[in-house]
């Protein structure tokens, strides 16, 4: 069972939201908590109903006046709570290609991560909210075979639901002669099958190397390749078998290894709030022994760490 932390609020009020959000908003000092209490309590389509309701409320943009009240990580978090799922994907993906410099691990976990429908919405939403194509500027902000598999990821074109057991030991043969030889035509063949063949197609497919290398696929790319293009293929697999894992091991990374990367804690944790996020707490505790909720706390402080929590949704023995 596939669950998030983040559920619609019951005797949803939209226009009694907008006036606790004025209020909060427009006094001397601003009311932190009352923003984490509604926003990270209702779900993605309340907000924008409460955002709406705000417009014409007070005739002004919510998105703005939290950007002009708050500042840092919790502005972050309660700006990126204001986004369509897809518009904020999209949003993610332009700052990653953007900015200073090109955010690789934010372009794998996005495009490593999301359905062909949902890929379809992030392209659309891009369009419209940068008026660029997000495959022409993957095309020009990245390079090698690192943004041939971006690029191929960005169609969407995953196949869906089918699976033909005759074929997966013949892709599981090329897998691993790709593994063995590492030409650019065989690195092409790897990513074609990673990022076109469906899930159940690919899980039948793993199995098969398994038993014709006697290694697992992660292992077997791992050795071969390196640099972005080897974490983008293994994103791909560790997604293909289980995607809250995938994210609980971000995540963890993200906590651990970078002295908190805020911006990745902030994107997973909203990002997957309504989808998945239960499943990654769960996996993150099995695997790592300590809570996602007792390592957010222990590394994120103040109002910026309330919001995290409330996101994450911990209970009492999470500590």
């Amino acid at each position: 069972q596939i669950q998030g932390t983040i559920f619609p609020a019951p005797n949803f009020n939209p226009i009694m939201d907008a006036q606790m959000l004025g209020g909060a908003l427009q006094g001397i000092s601003c009311e932190k908590d009352v923003l984490i209490d509604i926003l990270t309590q209702r779900c993605n389509s309340q907000r924008l109903m409460i955002a709406e309701a705000y417009r014409d409320m007070y005739g002004r943009d919510l998105v703005t006046d939290l950007k002009e009240n708050l500042s840092h990580h919790f502005k972050e978090v309660m700006v990126g709570l204001l986004y369509p799922p897809a518009s904020y994907d999209a949003h993610e993906l332009w700052h990653a290609l953007k900015g200073v410099d090109t955010e690789e691990k934010c372009l794998i976990d996005i495009l490593a991560s999301r359905s062909n429908m949902e890929i379809f919405q992030m392209k659309e939403a891009y369009l419209m909210q940068y008026n660029n194509d997000l495959q022409q500027d993957i095309d020009s902000e990245t390079s090698g075979h690192f943004r041939d598999t971006l690029m191929n990821l960005a169609q969407g074109a995953r196949m869906e639901g089918y699976a033909d057991p005759s074929t997966a030991a013949q892709d599981a043969m090329i897998l691993w002669e790709a593994c063995q030889q590492k030409t650019g035509e065989h690195k092409n063949m790897l990513q074609m099958i990673l990022c076109n063949k469906s899930y159940q197609q690919l899980w039948m497919v793993f199995q098969e190397f398994q038993n014709i290398s006697g290694q697992d696929i992660v292992d077997a790319i791992n050795e071969c390749y390196d640099g972005y293009f080897q974490e983008l293929l293994v994103a791909i697999v560790l997604c293909v078998r289980d995607k809250p894992s995938y994210f609980a091991y971000r995540l963890y990374n993200a906590i651990h290894d970078f002295g908190f990367h805020n911006k990745t804690v902030i994107r997973i944790l909203i990002a997957r709030s309504e989808i998945d996020l239960m499943n990654i707490r769960q996996r993150y505790k099995e695997r790592y022994g300590k809570s996602l909720f007792h390592d957010i706390k222990h590394f994120a402080s103040g109002h910026y760490e309330s919001a995290l929590l409330a996101i994450c949704a911990g209970d009492a023995e999470d500590y």
